[in-house]
């Protein structure tokens, strides 16, 4: 009969990452908590002499501000008082809730802010101001 020795390996090191997964995580969540998201309004108004133009979405409710000052939802004028419900219908089945107002450079800024502010509280998302010329006219 032979008898074999039975023979100890010597042990491997092992290093256990549980913990340093588990910090990671926890830093990760502590530092996302603690970020503040703002998302500010951006309103670009690149004249029509402007380098840098885009053309605005086909889908957008457009809003026209004239040179007096009077607005227009599809070619109709709106009183500023009804804007914010006629915005409000037109996206009210839209996926994307974004207003396009389109104005003319001599309009004054607190009637922009006005119809700006107008759509915003009809539930409009993106709302983004152009000249005719970014706007295609249409």
């Amino acid at each position: 009969m032979s008898f074999r020795r039975h023979q100890d390996k010597p042990s491997e090191g092992s290093v256990d990452l549980t913990p340093m997964i588990d910090m990671t995580f926890i830093l990760l969540i502590f530092f996302m908590v603690s970020t503040t998201f703002v998302k500010d309004m951006k309103v670009d108004i690149d004249r029509p002499g402007a380098t840098a133009t885009q053309v605005a979405s086909t889908k957008a409710v457009r809003v026209y501000i004239d040179k007096q000052g009077q607005t227009y939802i599809d070619g109709e004028p709106v009183q500023i008082w009804t804007l914010q419900s006629r915005i409000r219908d037109q996206i009210k089945g839209m996926t994307a809730k974004s207003v396009l107002v389109v104005t003319d450079e001599l309009v004054p800024s607190g009637r922009l802010v006005e119809v700006v502010d107008q759509a915003r509280l009809a539930g409009a998302e993106d709302i983004g101001v152009a000249t005719s010329v970014e706007a295609g006219e249409g």
